[in-house]
């Protein structure tokens, strides 16, 4: 008797009481309509057509998330900001109101500058996304400091995309940053000291075996010589320090030494402008490996 009850139940739901048609949820609007007669037997119907989906990871929950765009700290206001249409508005005040909520506060508009100039970077560097985002919160830190005063906003924010550069080991170089930067050097490096300085940060030296397979792809060398420009530099570090020395000489330096070892036709003057320092840093860092290491390759 129970599932017979239960069957008429159903029936019933699916069936308008008025007219006897049968009906249709619309979960748009959340409402049951009949066909016929279009009345509504039903309202604030929960839309169950979702439900069971999981997300096992973070790439998952948001390209599954049905809440709007996902929250992103590479947003001025993370993403959270609530935009009033005032066409549709008669009252002047609410028209009033809503011209004021477009204005940006302060702090929104030092963080739209900042990061819109950390994108620009980071698309022709490719910055990680992980770096842009460690870098804005590194910027939010000097914001909440009032380090900012009487400083570059674009500078800062580069110091601080460089400084994480250098502590994820992100093979890409002051010079480069610089090149790309519109802002002077001397305010850039500045910036940098005050961040490392006043923030209490611990400076991360970049090490030049990062740099080297990027610097042998771009000359067009074998892996082979990638390798060996590796192991050569591996072994100077064990009884030698590099501290207060450009990681690009010693880069141009080992690649020049193992190209020469390795009968490879390329000379001091374009390695030097590719890795991008002068010819007389080559020559001393190739001495310099020549004389402190024992080459067996």
């Amino acid at each position: 008797m129970v599932e017979i009850k239960n069957e008429t139940v159903t029936q019933d739901l699916n069936r308008c009481p008025e007219c006897g048609s049968a009906t249709i949820d619309i979960y748009e609007k959340g409402e049951t309509v009949c066909k016929g007669c279009g009345l509504i037997v039903r309202d604030r119907l929960i839309d169950l057509s979702h439900s069971g989906i999981r997300a096992y990871t973070k790439q998952e929950k948001e390209r599954k998330s049905r809440t709007g765009c996902p929250i992103s700290i590479l947003v001025p206001d993370i993403g959270l900001a609530t935009v009033i249409d005032p066409s549709e508005i008669k009252n002047q005040d609410l028209k009033r109101a809503a011209k004021w909520s477009t204005h940006l506060s302060w702090e929104n508009r030092n963080m739209l500058i900042a990061i819109t100039e950390l994108k620009r970077i980071g698309s022709i560097l490719n910055f990680p996304e992980r770096v842009k985002k460690a870098a804005v919160k590194l910027y939010k830190k000097v914001f909440e400091r009032d380090l900012l005063r009487g400083r570059s906003i674009k500078g800062m924010i580069t110091a601080c995309a460089y400084y994480k550069c250098k502590e994820e080991k992100i093979p890409i170089t002051l010079q480069e940053i610089l090149d790309e930067s519109a802002i002077n050097e001397k305010i850039i490096k500045k910036c940098f000291k005050v961040l490392v300085k006043q923030l209490g940060l611990n400076t991360h030296n970049l090490d030049p075996i990062y740099l080297i397979p990027r610097f042998c792809a771009d000359l067009g060398l074998p892996v082979e010589v990638e390798k060996a420009c590796i192991k050569i530099l591996k072994e100077y570090y064990k009884t030698h320090n590099i501290c207060g020395k450009d990681p690009k000489g010693f880069c141009a330096g080992v690649i020049y030494l193992v190209a020469k070892f390795k009968n490879i036709k390329i000379s001091q003057k374009e390695i030097s402008q590719l890795v991008g320092v002068t010819e007389v840093t080559l020559r001393s860092r190739y001495k310099d490996l020549l004389k402190n290491l024992k080459l067996n390759y």
